[in-house]
């Protein structure tokens, strides 16, 4: 029917129009949804983007704050320790300079005493003497003596006046000239008042008045006359010939009668006025074996002499 086919039309005309009008609004909604959730998120990384840049800039503010403190700190400490290091390594330097004039103190010392050591030697030590000041010199000491060579080594004069003898052997068998050249090295710093080798010969080496530097002890040597005695034996008993026997009892019988010693004693010991190199020194067994097994025969020879009954 006519009438019915339009109005089926306009039915579906209307649900036609209803259904662009929903779907029309449906699209609205969408889009309305969808510009807010893009406006959402917009919203939420730009909080986050202002978030994280807030937070960077509170981070390097940190850093640069803890930085300009810590350079701060620095600043001021470092005049400090600059003002430390500079007193430590000034004090450094005064004690070197303190060392340096300490050294120089003794350096000037040391040359002064020698200087005063050379001026004080006598003229006659280190040389051949003139015949006039041989005689002169043995005025002074033993007339039994054929050879004078002076030595530097010695106390000029000795300290302690002459009351004792004390016998020494060489450890050699030497000329009086080659002793007398050993006497005169002042690095040896040592010498003896007499010599005698093993012809008997006698030789004068420092002059009674001084103190000879033979005995390791100052104490014996301010008060003993020293003789060193040639040995014609080289180890084992280190003997001494007759000869240098015999001219050792001869000279120690002179030297206690122009030094007024009544009588020679060997006690074994450094209370004798006979005594030994041996006694003061642990490093020596000077003057070997035979001299010192004749100590009483020496003793004996020599009293003999001085009481006149030979």
């Amino acid at each position: 029917m006519p009438g019915d086919g339009m109005g089926e039309k306009r039915g579906q005309r209307r649900k036609g129009g209803q259904t662009a009008a929903g779907k029309k609004t449906v699209a609205d909604r969408d889009a309305s949804a969808g510009k807010k959730a893009v406006a959402d998120r917009g919203a939420s990384a730009g909080k986050k983007a202002v978030a994280d840049k807030a937070a960077s800039a509170g981070k390097k503010a940190m850093a640069d704050k803890a930085a300009s403190a810590g350079k701060k700190a620095m600043a001021d400490k470092d005049p400090a320790a600059d003002r430390k290091r500079t007193a430590d390594e000034e004090r450094g330097f005064r004690a070197v300079r303190g060392l340096l004039a300490a050294f120089g103190v003794l350096a000037v010392g040391i040359l002064a005493l020698c200087v005063r050591s050379s001026s004080q030697l006598p003229d006659t030590v280190g040389r051949v003497l003139t015949a006039s000041e041989a005689a002169e010199v043995t005025g002074r000491n033993s007339p039994l003596i054929d050879y004078i060579f002076l030595s530097p080594n010695a106390d000029f004069p000795r300290a302690g006046q002459i009351k004792k003898i004390t016998i020494h052997h060489m450890a050699g068998d030497l000329e009086l000239e080659a002793l007398g050249e050993n006497f005169s090295d002042r690095d040896r710093r040592a010498s003896a008042n007499y010599g005698i080798d093993s012809n008997g010969r006698i030789a004068l080496y420092v002059e009674e008045k001084d103190r000879a530097w033979t005995s390791s002890s100052k104490e014996n040597d301010d008060q003993a006359v020293t003789i060193e005695v040639a040995n014609d034996e080289i180890g084992g008993e280190w003997h001494v010939s007759d000869a240098a026997y015999a001219s050792l009892i001869t000279l120690c019988v002179d030297i206690c009668q122009r030094n007024g010693i009544e009588e020679l004693v060997f006690t074994g010991d450094e209370k004798g006025n006979l005594t030994l190199h041996k006694m003061f020194s642990d490093k020596t067994e000077c003057p070997g074996p035979y001299l010192e097994s004749r100590m009483e025969d020496i003793v004996r020879g020599v009293n003999e002499r001085l009481d006149g009954n030979q």
